[in-house]
């Protein structure tokens, strides 16, 4: 059995949501490749060749796969599938995106978010916003899978695997107009160890950002949001955590003026650490919670700002 992995790289590094999906391939197999999408992506393939396990990095790149144009990935991916019985990707916005396409092209089921694999043929997944488990087993061929990375360890590095260069397909009729990134020098919210999210308590943008940012800073953390937040107004998208946003798993996660519906917990609650700040006793969060202060958080966060004075 062999697998190809689909890489999610930054400029010139591959992310460890990579290794962390390469820890779950090799789990279905030995025979593991790598797949590195984009224009001057050399880089980041070498880095990829030294993750442990992997057996060879294939680079593609071609000016349409420059910005993971779902139907240029697709193209590229399915044109090597008939070497490969799994293809796994991180359940990153890219992977949610390409990766039900690569299924349908193949006519297979797609497997989402799969926490734990069983066997080559059984998977597990989380489902109604992680309150219950789902146990999979697929009789397709070729299996399609997205990796929840939160779930699995990142691979270490030692490899000394082969590179290769091969043909990026176009992205036939779609193209690439532009795009507008956000730019912070804190850490990315899905790799981040620490993470300070806000509520819809917060009562504004600019009340959001003079609480959250210095925190933030303060701690070397990034920052993050409820649905409901982002949804007022009060944080960019980027910023949501949780069933609709992004899913993390830090060394410690606080909840400041969150109250924690289940769409929320659903993406923080495999944090190691959860602190929440809330002054409703019998908000939800406090369930999920190692430790819990009711109180107002304009009172409890500048205490907290001094302590760590």
């Amino acid at each position: 059995m062999a697998v190809l992995v689909i890489a999610d790289r930054d400029g010139d590094t591959v992310r460890d949501t990579t290794h962390k999906t390469v820890t779950a391939a090799l789990k279905l197999s030995g025979d593991v490749d790598i797949l590195v999408i984009g224009q001057g992506s050399k880089a980041a393939a070498e880095a990829a060749a030294k993750i442990a396990g992997v057996r060879k990095v294939l680079l593609a790149e071609s000016g349409a796969l420059s910005h993971q144009l779902a139907e240029a990935v697709t193209a590229t991916v399915v044109g090597l599938a008939g070497s490969y019985d799994a293809i796994l990707s991180p359940a990153t916005t890219d992977g949610k995106n390409f990766m039900p396409r690569i299924a349908a092209s193949l006519d297979v089921a797609p497997i989402s978010d799969v926490i734990e694999v069983v066997s080559n043929d059984t998977f597990v997944r989380p489902i109604y916003a992680g309150n219950a488990l789902e146990t999979v087993q697929s009789s397709d061929g070729k299996k399609v899978i997205t990796v929840r990375p939160t779930s699995f360890d990142a691979a270490g590095e030692g490899g000394s695997a082969k590179v290769e260069t091969i043909a990026g397909a176009d992205g036939g009729k779609a193209t690439f107009v532009s795009e507008e990134m956000v730019k912070s020098d804190r850490p990315e919210l899905g790799a981040a160890k620490i993470v300070v999210s806000g509520g819809r308590a917060m009562g504004s943008a600019e009340e959001f950002q003079a609480v959250m940012d210095p925190l933030a800073d303060r701690l070397g953390a990034a920052v993050g949001a409820s649905r409901a937040a982002v949804d007022a107004g009060y944080a960019p998208n980027d910023y949501q955590v949780g069933q609709t946003g992004k899913v993390v798993a830090p060394a410690l996660y606080i909840a400041i003026g969150i109250s924690g519906a289940i769409q929320h917990l659903a993406g923080m609650k495999d944090s190691k650490v959860i602190v929440a700040i809330n002054k409703d006793a019998d908000a939800p969060i406090f369930q999920v919670a190692d430790y819990g202060i009711v109180g107002d958080y304009k009172t409890v966060v500048p205490e907290l700002m001094a302590a760590l004075g």
